[in-house]
């Protein structure tokens, strides 16, 4: 019995953490084929600048998937949110906290439209957000009127461009070519996901749950500690910690704590789970669904934001497709399309492993319609996985 307890995670284990290797795979298979171009530090810190927009949504994105739903307005909202912001900055002289702050309030207020009919008049999610879709993106061209908004404020665009100085180095005068900063905040944060690992196995044995070894939390917190110390190393050897990563790090830890520490995130797995049974428990439903759609809307707010910055400008062309960039990061970071199933960090893995495809296809000269087609069939191919997997388990 012992025997079959240890064969079983053994199989999860693979199933979670399948992306992970996967994206060391992709990495190495990149760094191989560009001559080691992939590897430089330049091209590491470009990666996280050239996804970062993309990671936000994967967050936002992950909540409705969980509840077995997809939000298809997510590109336009950004766009309609970078036009709010250089029609304030560049047309009105607006402050950029001022702009920020309006900015997030009209996604929230965005999120409300697109929740109310969802949650409120029971409209298929589905056909409202392809509604949304439509009419934000109508809006962005009404406000910008075709025209691309350039350059904005160098405050505003250190959102997306600016980085961690090495403030650590320099209060202890170091000379050296490394951010001191950098290394200090990865092994940091190596050691507080190896507190993270070992907490959740005590949590685990104190109820009874099947846990790993500790040598086998050990072995797995070190693989992941290796792969955050290689990419912080490249980090440092550039420029540091970018602005993005940091806005995306708070957010995954918030979203994480939310999803497994909260009421909100238990009801949201259970109405993905079965959303019959959910009701009959007494979650309300409507109340989740809104919260989510809101959520949604505000993470898209946030996007806009970093990707307007990102660009420097405000353009009627903004967001195009980023919606399906969100949606192929969470199937491929293991969310189930039928709901119930998916975590933060997955959404965060099938995203890199977007970018990491985008970025060494490039380097590899290959055009922008074979990107596509690749993209198109690594998702097919991840849903496919899922369902063969459940089909598998069910018998």
């Amino acid at each position: 019995m012992e025997q079959t307890a240890k064969v079983t995670k053994t199989k999860i284990n693979f199933r979670q953490y399948g992306m992970i290797i996967a994206l060391v795979i992709l990495a190495l298979f990149f760094f191989v084929t560009t001559n080691g171009r992939f590897g430089k530090p330049m091209n590491v810190y470009n990666i996280i600048m050239q996804n970062g927009y993309v990671l936000v949504l994967a967050i936002g994105m992950l909540l409705p998937i969980l509840t077995g739903s997809i939000d298809l307005s997510v590109g336009s909202v950004v766009a309609v949110v970078s036009a709010f912001a250089g029609v304030m900055m560049y047309n009105w002289g607006m402050p950029v906290w001022i702009t920020i702050i309006i900015c997030i309030i009209s996604g929230i207020i965005i999120g409300l439209w697109q929740g109310f009919w969802i949650a409120m008049v029971n409209m298929p999610p589905f056909i409202a957000t392809l509604g949304g879709m439509l009419i934000f993106r109508g809006l962005t061209l009404v406000i910008l009127q075709g025209k691309t908004l350039a350059p904005l404020p160098s405050s505003y665009v250190q959102i997306s461009s600016g980085y961690v100085k090495d403030y650590i180095g320099n209060l202890f005068g170091i000379k050296s070519s490394l951010n001191i900063t950098t290394i200090v905040v990865a092994v940091i944060f190596c050691i507080l996901i190896l507190i993270g690992q070992l907490n959740s196995r005590k949590q685990k044995l104190k109820y009874g749950f099947e846990v790993s070894s500790v040598g086998s939390v050990f072995l797995k917190t070190a693989v992941i500690s290796a792969a955050i110390l290689l990419v912080f190393w490249r980090l440092a050897l550039y420029k540091g910690i970018p602005y993005v990563l940091l806005i995306v790090g708070v957010l995954a830890l918030f979203y994480n704590f939310i999803l497994t520490k909260t009421t909100l995130g238990r009801h949201i797995y259970a109405v993905g789970g079965n959303a019959k049974a959910a009701e009959l428990s007494g979650i309300d439903i409507r109340r989740v669904k809104y919260i989510i759609y809101i959520n949604m809307a505000f993470m898209s707010a946030v996007a806009g934001i970093v990707f307007s910055a990102r660009l420097n400008s405000a353009s009627p062309l903004a967001g195009q497709g980023f919606e399906m960039d969100a949606i192929a990061a969470c199937y491929l970071g293991g969310a189930s399309a039928s709901g119930g199933i998916g975590t933060i960090t997955g959404a965060l893995v099938g995203g890199l492993i977007m970018g990491i495809l985008n970025n060494g296809m490039s380097l590899m000269g290959i055009s922008s319609d074979v990107q596509q087609i690749v993209k198109g069939l690594v998702v097919i191919f991840a849903v496919a996985f899922d369902i063969l997997s459940k089909n598998k388990s069910s018998r």
